[in-house]
């Protein structure tokens, strides 16, 4: 398992770009980390934007990793927008339904802008799970 996460703190939330292998223990691990550094910032609004390489995971790995991870992150995170340029689109969709059935915050999307405008709206105060995309709703 090899990873970097990087931090840069907005004013609403903070973006952490990963880099590193693509693996089930690499992103269950890069969580974790997370959530020690949401704690440590007091900031439980993320966008994390994972440029991990490799072969992606296949639907039945993304399930077993939600499903790993969600108790950990269930009443955690107020709102988690996940990026991720190199995923097929179906598969995206795939990951954030199971995670939102499992009751996390999370919304996937293609670009870092429609996620930060989903990021915005959700400090607001919106609870509306609506994807964003190219900057506006659908």
């Amino acid at each position: 398992m090899s990873y970097k996460v990087t931090y840069d703190r907005r004013l609403t939330y903070i973006h952490a770009l990963v880099t590193g292998t693509n693996t089930a223990a690499t992103i269950s691990q890069y969580v974790s980390d997370l959530r020690d550094e949401c704690d440590k910032q007091d900031c439980y609004r993320v966008l994390v934007e994972e440029k991990l390489d490799g072969p992606r995971l296949t639907e039945m790995e993304i399930f077993a990793l939600i499903s790993d991870v969600s108790p950990d992150a269930l009443g955690f995170f107020k709102a988690f927008a996940y990026v991720d340029e190199k995923q097929a689109f179906d598969i995206s969709r795939f990951t954030e339904t199971v995670a939102v059935n499992r009751g996390i915050p999370i919304a996937v999307f293609s670009s870092v802008a429609d996620a930060k405008n989903w990021l915005r709206h959700q400090a607001m105060g919106s609870e509306e799970q609506d994807v964003f995309l190219d900057g506006s709703e659908d």
